[in-house]
């Protein structure tokens, strides 16, 4: 039998219930134990209960390597060490978050910090509040403001939009006071103050537009589908229901979640849903109560709708263009799969379909598509935000948003990866919805916000601009649309000519063909092939290609020569 395990601080055996602590206990957790412990004073005497001690059952062992995350050692060890520090995709780094703090760590050991992120903002201005932090700490607290929540409140008050709510409940008995909540909500919107005082200086928007002469061309259509009479009775019956749980249950966030992410995936899935069930605090029990929100009704699941049947026609066209691929973007991949169903409709057409899953890990995906493509397969399908980042989809020139979800970093990203250098092809993307129904306004506000988003990057537009007051955050902001059946103004279609229209200003494209580009002879010709650039006598000192432009931080107290190279130990 195993060997009781001791005590060292009271050598003795440690009880665990009906046995003793064996070694094989310590495997899946670190153990201790309380001694000394005494409920009340001993029968027939006059001791007082003795303290309680914590006797810890572990150990570090000394002998190891400890371990040590690479930011953190930079961050102890190597202060203003790096000349240059680079961070691809900044917008993900913009929350109080582990790795968001560590790009603050990384920005202090480095002369120069340079971030890269194609979406900047999501439509508020505290978006950019931790990044200016990381980045620019001096200047911020120049401006008055502190790291933390009091900081980024009153950095919203200034550059952006806050909605107080302040709610009086009636007072119980003619002794007490009524309660007053105050509650203060985030709204879209961003000053253009913070463009100029902050993000002018100190960012460079420079996109794909910049060199569109030297990319094919890049159009979206919104297309808009009606509904089959069953499943627009069946929608219509839903959304009343949903409507009228809103209105009785004054704006429950519960309902408000529940119920319009249920309209959304209502129309592709229009079977086993189940009931809607929200919650609510109840004061007399003093627990939050389930209660049903609607029953939507099951359609036959075997037959093909409205929506799919034009997802179909447009692949079959993209294909007899002489696109090589599509891709295909599905939200709801899980519980209710409908990236499956997509893929079996397709593939009963006689195309061949492949679905990209979480399962594959993100530096494996694009070898994935690789391979997808050498095996002859025509159609991918997956969640956007599986390939958000990271990968260049220049195989698939067609991309179709069945369904766009409502994050906008999320349908910035995804609608561009495969307008990208090196593609060849002429790049068309597609954004599918229901008429008349929670996907059209959805997709409507997001154009909304990708006007507020693009303004702040400097792409300055009219109706961007009066925007910024108009809209809650998209749940909230649909359901406003929901219960008063007012519409935010125009229909998703136009909101997206007008991003499309804005895009072609600057977006003028030549001729692009599949065909290779014939070979020039070299003429020999003295004529310059650039124009020469203007010079500043100012700076010209500080831009010298092959030379290092002076530091912007005063020189660091800390830094240190570094060791011969005979002397000097590997970093890791």
């Amino acid at each position: 039998p195993a060997l009781a395990q001791l005590n060292p601080d009271t050598g003795t055996r440690v009880e665990l219930g009906e046995r003793w602590l064996i070694a094989s206990d310590f495997r899946k957790a670190r153990l201790s134990e309380v001694i000394g412990v005494t409920g009340s004073k001993e029968d027939g005497t006059d001791l007082k209960s003795r303290r309680p001690i914590y006797s810890p059952l572990w150990q570090a062992d000394g002998t190891r390597i400890r371990r040590v995350a690479p930011l953190d050692f930079i961050g102890r060890f190597m202060p203003h060490w790096f000349d240059y520090a680079i961070c691809d995709e900044a917008h993900q780094l913009a929350n109080d978050t582990a790795q968001g703090n560590g790009l603050g760590t990384l920005a202090a050991c480095a002369d120069r910090t340079v971030i890269l992120t194609g979406t900047l903002l999501g439509g508020y201005a505290s978006d950019v509040y931790n990044l200016l932090f990381r980045l620019e700490a001096g200047k911020m607290v120049a401006h008055g403001y502190e790291w933390g929540e009091p900081g980024l409140r009153s950095f919203a008050e200034t550059y952006g939009v806050l909605e107080r709510v302040t709610t009086i409940e009636p007072a119980d008995n003619s002794c007490s006071k009524a309660r007053v909540t105050k509650q203060i909500k985030r709204r879209p919107g961003a000053s253009p103050l913070l463009f100029s005082e902050f993000l002018m200086s100190l960012a460079a928007f420079v996109s794909l537009e910049d060199i569109s002469a030297e990319l094919p061309p890049y159009t979206e259509q919104v297309i808009g589908v009606a509904m089959d009479p069953p499943l627009q009775a069946a929608y219509q019956a839903l959304e009343e229901q949903i409507k009228n749980a809103i209105k009785e249950h004054h704006m429950n966030h519960s309902v408000i979640s529940v119920g319009l992410n249920a309209l959304l995936l209502y129309p592709d899935h229009a079977w086993n849903i189940g009931d809607l069930y929200g919650y609510e605090y109840d004061p007399e029990t003093q627990r939050r109560e389930r209660f049903l929100i609607a029953q939507p009704e099951d359609l036959d699941q075997g037959f093909v709708y409205a929506k799919e049947r034009r997802l179909v026609e447009i692949v079959k066209a993209e294909l007899q263009m002489g696109h090589r691929c599509c891709h295909v973007y599905a939200v709801y991949t899980r519980k209710r799969d409908v990236t499956r169903r997509l893929e079996t409709i397709l593939t009963r057409e006689g195309i061949r379909v492949a679905v990209l899953t979480s399962d594959v890990p993100p530096e494996k995906r694009e070898a994935w598509f690789a391979q997808r493509v050498r095996e002859g397969v025509q159609v991918t399908i997956s969640h956007p935000r599986i390939i958000e980042t990271g990968i260049d989809l220049l195989s698939h020139s067609s991309l179709i948003f069945f369904e766009s979800g409502y994050s906008l970093h999320t349908l910035r990203q995804a609608s561009r990866r495969s307008w990208r250098i090196g593609q060849r092809q002429p790049v068309r993307v597609f954004y599918l919805h229901y008429e008349e129904t929670m996907q059209s306004s959805c997709l409507r506000l997001m154009g909304r916000k990708l006007l507020v988003s693009l303004a702040m990057e400097g792409k300055f537009s009219r109706d961007g601009l009066q925007a910024l007051d108009e809209d809650d955050d998209m749940l909230t902001a649909m359901a406003r649309e929901l219960v008063t059946e007012n519409g935010v103004g125009d229909s998703a279609a136009a909101i997206w000519r007008q991003i499309q229209g804005d895009h072609n200003n600057v977006v003028i494209p030549a001729s692009f063909t599949s065909e290779p580009a014939p070979v020039l002879e070299d003429s020999r010709s003295t004529t310059p092939l650039m124009t020469p650039a203007l010079t500043v006598e100012a700076v010209v000192s500080a831009l010298k290609f092959g030379s290092r432009p002076p530091s912007v931080r005063p020189p660091a107290l800390r830094r240190r020569e570094p060791a011969p190279v005979d002397v000097q130990f590997p970093l890791f």
